[in-house]
């Protein structure tokens, strides 16, 4: 039996021309989301030899890949297509970026289609084939 990581995959796909500390801000957004919806992604806490105490971390590698802001509503949109519906997809959007409190951002957003965002980084997880069908010919963010 093939275990998770080889069957599945996660990515970031963030606007890499976004100042860096909206990059950063992104990234850690999307982090968070993943780390509360994928049960087992965040590895048992450990000791290291010092007998020194560390939380647990991710236990899948997250490539942050980069586009343009048209590149990734492009993305967004094709992840919201019948053949990727299995896929678990989390956005970050303008609207949330703008926004100071949750309450806020979910009264604005209520109030926008889907076409008025812009979306600053996207995080996909599941099948690894469909992810790199989406995902593959992007470069790394660096």
């Amino acid at each position: 039996m093939e275990n998770k990581e080889q069957v599945t995959k996660c990515v970031m796909v963030i606007n890499s021309e976004l100042p860096l500390g909206l990059i950063a801000n992104t990234a850690a957004v999307l982090a968070l989301t993943l780390g509360k919806r994928i049960e087992g992604i965040i590895g048992p806490d450990v000791l290291d030899g010092s007998g020194n105490y560390h939380i647990g971390i991710t236990t899948t590698p997250i490539p942050i890949l980069k586009s343009d802001s048209e590149g990734i509503n492009v993305l967004r949109d094709k992840v919201a297509t019948k053949d990727f519906f299995d896929l678990l997809v989390v956005d970050f959007s303008n609207a949330a970026q703008t926004t100071t409190t949750y309450e806020v951002y979910t009264e604005k957003i209520s109030k926008l289609t889907t076409n008025d965002l812009e979306y600053l980084g996207v995080a996909i997880y599941g099948d690894r084939k469909k992810v790199n069908k989406l995902t593959g010919s992007m470069p790394l963010l660096r």
